[in-house]
């Protein structure tokens, strides 16, 4: 049976649907949040639908707003973590307990707009597991758009995995892509680059990203550097293999100045004169040694992390319609809770 076939039947009318999305702080946006993505639910041909929310560890009203909608409306379901254990970790509880046919995954600051959300599933219809948004234009500063345009592309040349440019989170998942993730055992994650890496089909939609609804962005620089780097250390070991070129340079370039030594010395009666190009080669090599040393260094932080095999979360409680309610669900709790 082929995916276009998969995705006809999955659309039938006992489709479901489930929208993920991860909350971190965000009360002033969470009304108009809520608004806009049950509209888009009530659209939807099938259900019932899920709109589940993973609030991270929210220290203001979020976590209220989401337990009185929830209450309100059996759509919505809430997975509330004991603390905040990052933005990756809460999409990993989202795809966790999402019970959908088809996920989709966006943030919650209204930069993903929720009426993009039947585009994808168009696409989803046509046969596509897996239907990310590409960024076509971004409301924000040209410092912070080009860093991420030196960082996608330098990301895709280090890897050995064909990752996308300019794609974020927000895309849909059929179920077998998002069953295969939820396998992987990893700890440092990059989930973008694990839905390539996934394969099947696979489709780029290039939309805008608005500007945030309203609050400050949870992403400071030091959140978006190890989000980077998590991306790339995930998936190249170039940067290893850098080293070792970088090395192999330096020994040969050493050589060659050792060979024209001896050569002035015995054939031109001189010896090479240069105190200042020697600090300066000690202190460059001393430099990208340390640097090397910086890089090992992430790969075995990353493989000491890995084997300490804690979860990647831990569930506080959940409330609403289809989390709540499903044993298969409950069962795959447990593994994230402590006894």
């Amino acid at each position: 049976m082929d995916s276009r076939r998969l995705a006809n039947e999955n659309m039938s009318d006992s489709f479901c649907l489930s929208i993920a999305i991860p909350i971190y702080n965000e009360e002033s946006t969470l009304p108009e949040l809520l608004r806009r993505t049950r509209a888009v639910l009530d659209q939807i041909v099938g259900g019932p639908h899920e709109l589940l929310f993973v609030d991270d560890g929210s220290s203001d009203r979020t976590r209220h707003i989401l337990e009185d909608a929830a209450r309100a409306d059996p759509r919505i379901s809430v997975i509330t973590l004991s603390r905040n254990f990052g933005h990756q970790a809460a999409l990993s509880a989202a795809l966790d307990h999402a019970v959908g046919d088809a996920v989709v995954l966006m943030d919650g600051d209204l930069q993903d707009s929720p009426e993009d959300i039947p585009l994808l599933l168009k696409h989803h219809r046509d046969g596509y597991d897996v239907v990310y948004a590409t960024r076509a234009t971004r409301q924000e500063s040209w410092p912070v758009k080009f860093s991420y345009f030196v960082f996608y592309r330098l990301q895709a040349m280090l890897s050995d995995t064909r990752l996308p440019l300019d794609s974020g989170d927000f895309g849909l998942m059929s179920r077998r892509i998002v069953d295969r993730i939820r396998c992987m055992p990893e700890r440092q994650r990059y989930l973008r680059g694990l839905r390539s890496w996934v394969g099947f089909r696979q489709m780029a939609v290039p939309l805008d990203r608005a500007e945030r609804h309203s609050g400050t962005s949870k992403y400071g620089f030091l959140k978006l550097l190890k989000l980077a780097s998590d991306g790339i250390f995930a998936f190249s070991v170039v940067p290893l293999r850098a080293a070792t070129l970088m090395g192999g340079l330096a020994v040969a370039v050493s050589t060659l100045y050792a060979l024209y030594s001896v050569y002035a010395k015995f054939a031109l009666n001189r010896s090479p004169q240069g105190f200042t190009a020697l600090v300066f080669m000690l202190t460059f090599l001393s430099g990208v040694l340390l640097f090397f040393l910086g890089i090992i260094g992430e790969y075995v932080g990353r493989v000491y992390e890995e084997i300490k095999a804690r979860p990647l979360y831990i569930i506080d409680r959940t409330l609403g319609g289809v989390v709540s309610n499903t044993a298969e669900v409950r069962s795959r709790q447990k593994l994230h809770e402590l006894p």
